[in-house]
């Protein structure tokens, strides 16, 4: 039985496992997918059981989509141009990265027929999917791209990868068409983002959160009348491309699958 597994620290709140098994047994594929926590000086050895056939495939997540490269053989372009991984296989004998990130956040918008083209877009966090959505925000032609990290050096790294985002003070809040929280804050129940949108109105509020399904950041955005959207949509796309590659098989997307993750 072939094994997968999700990594990350914290990796409690991934549904991953759920909808991953769900596909198992939807295709009759004799494997497991599991989640596992990690810390950095475990990392290596783990991605190295890719290697040896061990474990067939891992999804990566906070906090390690940049630090599992340096294990890797090699990455897809994308993977490379956003230096983020967020999948990982063998490929002949190479352990390859590949970043399923970028198509799960630009089909969720398509999924909400949100166009991007012209939109001014703040991006609110610097790590883990962060390049994703800056390289698939730039791949829809978005008009000008803010991001804004409670650490602003983390946000200036990333005008190393794209020289086209501008970089604003935690705190500061421009005018803009979409505002995408990319941060951890909202995991817990007691998370507050800590900025004030009581005169934003009209907006699309997108939180890449998805368990649980509405942070206070949506209820907040939601209150004072935005149209909010959580990460359900973009996990759900990612994963089914992570399932793909491993099994060269497209999972079905329909509403048995959407209502499982809702239990």
């Amino acid at each position: 039985m072939k094994k997968y597994f999700v990594i990350g620290n914290p990796i409690e709140h991934s549904l991953s496992p759920k909808l991953h098994n769900y596909w198992i047994k939807k295709n009759d594929i004799k494997a497991i997918y599991e989640k596992k926590k990690l810390n950095l000086k475990q990392l290596k050895e783990i991605i190295l059981t890719v290697k040896n056939k061990e474990i067939h495939g891992i999804n990566v997540t906070v906090p390690f989509k940049k630090e599992v490269i340096r294990y890797l053989d090699t990455l897809t372009p994308e993977a490379e141009i956003t230096q983020s991984v967020n999948t990982i296989n063998l490929v002949g004998n190479q352990i390859q990265g590949h970043n399923t990130d970028i198509a799960g956040f630009t089909l969720s918008l398509r999924e909400i027929n949100v166009n991007i083209v012209n939109k001014k877009i703040l991006v609110l966090g610097a790590g883990g999917v962060v390049p994703s959505i800056i390289y698939a925000l730039n791949q829809m032609k978005a008009s000008s791209i803010c991001v804004s990290n409670r650490t602003k050096n983390k946000a200036e790294d990333l005008k190393k990868l794209f020289n086209n985002i501008t970089v604003i003070n935690w705190g500061e809040v421009p005018d803009f068409d979409v505002i995408i929280n990319a941060t951890s804050l909202g995991l817990n129940d007691t998370d507050d983002i800590g900025l004030d949108f009581s005169k934003v109105k009209n907006k699309l509020f997108y939180d890449v959160i998805y368990n649980p399904q509405e942070t206070n950041f949506l209820k907040k955005a939601k209150y004072f009348g935005n149209k909010t959207v959580n990460g359900k949509m973009m996990f759900i796309y990612q994963a089914s491309a992570s399932f793909n590659l491993w099994h060269k098989t497209q999972p079905e997307i329909n509403k048995e699958v959407i209502a499982l993750l809702d239990k």
